[in-house]
C-alpha cells in the first residue's frame, strides 16, 4: 500500500504556535466484503454475527430474527462455515485467499496510481465485516493527512447488501472525524467497456487451455431474495446486462451462455434459475462439459472457491456432468488492474490531474 505519511507543516500565513498539519492527500480506498480471523469456532462466531446482524443482509425485524440468529443459526453453522473455510485457507499466509488477493490488488492498484499521481495518493483497503475495519482504515487516512477519500467497493455491480452497506460503513467512519475529508463513492462499474474486456480475456483466455469448447458458460452471480428485486434493487437487471455485454463482447450465440445466481440463504424465493440446480438440469439435458465463472466477484472467495468449485460442480457431475471447468475470478490479473485503475481515474476528475 502506498503511503501517504510526510512531514506535517506549519500552514502558510498562521502564527508560529500553530499546530502543524499534513499537507492534503487523497485516499483511494478499496473495500470488499470480509472475511473470518481464522477458522476456528469463535472467530467464525464473531465474523458471521456481524456479517448476519447487518440489516442491508437480513432485514427481517431484528425481535424476530436475532433470537433465531444467536441461539440457532451461531451455535451451528460456525463449525460447518469454519470446515468450509478450511478446506480453502491459505495456511502459509495464515489468512483466506479474499485477503491475500485483495493485499494483492491493492499493491497493484497502488503501484497504478503512483505511476499516474505521484505522492499525491494513498491507497488501502478495508472489509466491511471483520479486519482490517472500515473505521481504522479512515482513521489512518485522516491521520496521513487526507483531505479528500474515494471509497471504492469492489462490486461491479449494485446491490442493497453489498454496495449499499459497504458505503453505509464508510459514512459511519467519517461521523467520528472532527475534521471530515470530503468524500466519493464509486459507482458500480458491470458495464464497463474495460471490465468486460477483462472478463471476456479471462474466459478466452481458459477456453484456450482446453481441448475441447463447453457446451455452455454459466455466468454465476450470488444471489438475493426476489423480493429485493421487486423492492427495487438493481442488481438482477445489472447482472444481466453483464451477461449480454460479455456474450456479444465474446461474438456467442444466445444458447452459449447464460444467468444463474447462488448461494439462497433462508427459506424465501430468491433469483432464479438456482446455479446448483441449473448445472444439473443442464448434465440432464445432455450439456456434459460446461464452464462457469463469477462475474459479480472481485476476487475468489468462499462463494467461488468452496461454493462452486466443489458443492456446485459436485450437483453437476451427480447429474451426470462429465467436464465441470471453473474460471477464476478476476482477482490481480493485469487486465483487472487496468480496469479498476480507469473506474478509479474517472471518479478522482477534478481532485487530481
Amino acid at each position: 500500500m502506498l503511503d501517504a505519511t510526510q512531514a506535517a507543516v506549519r500552514p502558510k500565513h498562521a502564527p508560529t504556535d500553530h499546530p502543524k498539519i499534513a499537507n492534503g492527500k487523497v485516499g483511494i480506498l478499496v473495500a470488499n466484503l470480509g472475511t473470518p480471523d481464522n477458522y476456528d469456532y469463535w472467530s467464525m462466531r464473531r465474523y458471521l454475527n456481524e456479517f448476519l446482524s447487518d440489516r442491508r443482509v437480513i432485514d427481517y425485524s431484528p425481535w424476530r430474527w436475532q433470537p433465531l440468529l444467536q441461539l440457532v443459526i451461531l451455535t451451528k453453522r460456525p463449525f460447518s462455515s469454519g470446515k468450509n473455510y478450511k478446506s480453502i485457507w491459505n495456511e502459509e499466509a495464515g489468512e483466506s485467499p479474499l485477503m491475500t488477493i485483495t493485499k494483492n490488488q491493492t499493491r497493484a492498484l497502488a503501484a497504478s496510481m503512483q505511476e499516474r499521481y505521484g505522492d499525491q495518493v494513498m491507497v488501502d483497503f478495508c472489509m466491511r465485516y471483520g479486519n482490517p475495519s472500515t473505521k481504522s482504515k479512515v482513521r489512518e487516512m485522516v491521520e496521513a493527512g487526507c483531505h479528500k477519500i474515494l471509497f471504492f467497493p469492489l462490486y461491479p455491480h449494485y446491490a442493497g447488501a453489498t454496495s449499499a452497506t459497504a458505503n453505509d460503513e464508510f459514512f459511519r467512519a467519517l461521523m467520528n472525524e472532527k475534521w471530515q475529508p470530503t468524500a466519493r463513492t464509486v459507482d458500480p462499474y458491470f458495464e464497463h467497456p474495460q471490465y468486460i474486456e477483462a472478463l471476456a480475456q479471462s474466459i478466452e483466455t481458459a477456453y484456450a487451455k482446453l481441448e475441447k469448447k463447453p457446451d455452455i458458460l454459466c455466468c454465476s452471480y450470488h444471489g438475493m431474495p426476489l423480493r429485493y428485486l421487486m423492492e427495487g434493487d438493481p442488481y438482477h437487471c445489472q447482472c444481466q446486462k453483464t451477461t449480454r455485454l460479455l456474450r456479444e463482447r465474446l461474438g456467442w450465440a444466445e444458447t452459449e451462455i447464460k444467468t444463474t445466481f447462488q448461494s439462497k440463504f433462508g427459506p424465501e424465493e430468491w433469483l432464479q434459475p438456482y446455479t446448483v440446480e441449473e448445472v444439473a438440469r443442464l448434465a440432464a439435458d445432455g450439456k456434459k462439459n460446461i464452464a462457469v465463472c463469477a462475474p459479480a466477484f472481485s476476487a475468489d472467495c468462499i462463494e467461488t472457491l468452496e461454493e462452486i468449485n466443489e458443492e456446485i460442480k459436485e450437483s453437476f457431475e451427480h447429474a451426470g456432468g462429465e467436464q465441470f471447468t471453473y474460471i477464476p475470478c478476476l482477482n490481480d490479473d493485469p487486465a483487472h488492474i487496468r480496469a479498476l485503475s480507469q473506474v478509479i481515474e474517472e471518479n478522482l476528475g477534478g481532485w487530481l490531474e
